[in-house]
């Protein structure tokens, strides 16, 4: 259902709880979180383990529901979404990008790349074109016939971001993107990161632990036992 949203504003948090049953005991893991996100905006995510925030990054993405409180997401209320049509937006709205890549290792990269355009209604050439625009702009056009395990880390991190892009998707979430990379591989994908958002105009969440790589966003917003506290980037 759509639901009114201030113009600039693409993500919209207002008064957003969430805990989980351990055993009889309940949880809480965000409690009454507000705050809204710009539409362009490159925005990191950071606290301790356990603080909440990549339940508020799977809240954002659609992946899981809030207990209470809206999300608005480029002016769709979607807590208020059923579960097919929750599916069918996030696939279309968001593009993830995961630490561990989740490449599926007997597809080339093309294959893993053109995944998520096997759910619309392109046709094949026009899937392959999305596909070739996807992996120039994240500089693999010359490894595109090539499987995960004949690529280094940064390059499988590389065609997950394809992957992420190739749909345009309204929002790029990005859980610890650099996690498991080396410091070299690492600034290369923030640098493609930083790329995306301020020459493609994406808006971007991410998740990280490292705070060089919160450096590259516009603004750090910190999460301290389900709280949220803002720090300037």
């Amino acid at each position: 259902m759509p639901a009114v949203q201030h113009e600039g504003i693409i993500v919209s948090i207002n008064a957003v709880s969430k805990s989980y049953q351990r055993g009889s005991q309940t949880v809480p893991v965000l409690e009454g979180i507000s705050f809204d996100i710009a539409r362009g905006e490159f925005l990191a995510l950071m606290g301790p383990s356990g603080s909440g925030k990549s339940t508020l990054l799977n809240l954002i993405a659609g992946i899981d529901t809030v207990d209470s409180g809206s999300i608005i997401v480029d002016g769709v209320d979607i807590a208020s979404l059923g579960e097919a049509d929750l599916a069918g937006w996030r696939s279309a709205q968001v593009g993830f990008i995961f630490q561990f890549y989740n490449l599926i290792p007997v597809l080339t990269a093309f294959e893993n790349v053109e995944l998520p355009l096997l759910l619309t209604s392109l046709s094949r050439r026009e899937r392959r074109e999305h596909v070739e625009t996807a992996l120039e702009v994240v500089g693999l056009s010359d490894r595109i016939e090539h499987y995960p395990s004949q690529l280094s880390g940064g390059q499988q991190q590389r065609v997950a971001i394809a992957r992420a892009i190739v749909t345009d998707p309204t929002l790029l979430v990005a859980d610890e993107p650099t996690g498991d990379l080396d410091r070299v591989s690492a600034g290369e994908i923030l640098g493609l990161m930083t790329r995306l958002n301020a020459d493609f105009g994406k808006t971007i969440i991410m998740v990280t632990h490292d705070p060089r790589a919160a450096e590259k966003a516009h603004i750090i917003r910190h999460l301290e036992k389900g709280v949220l506290s803002d720090v300037p980037a």
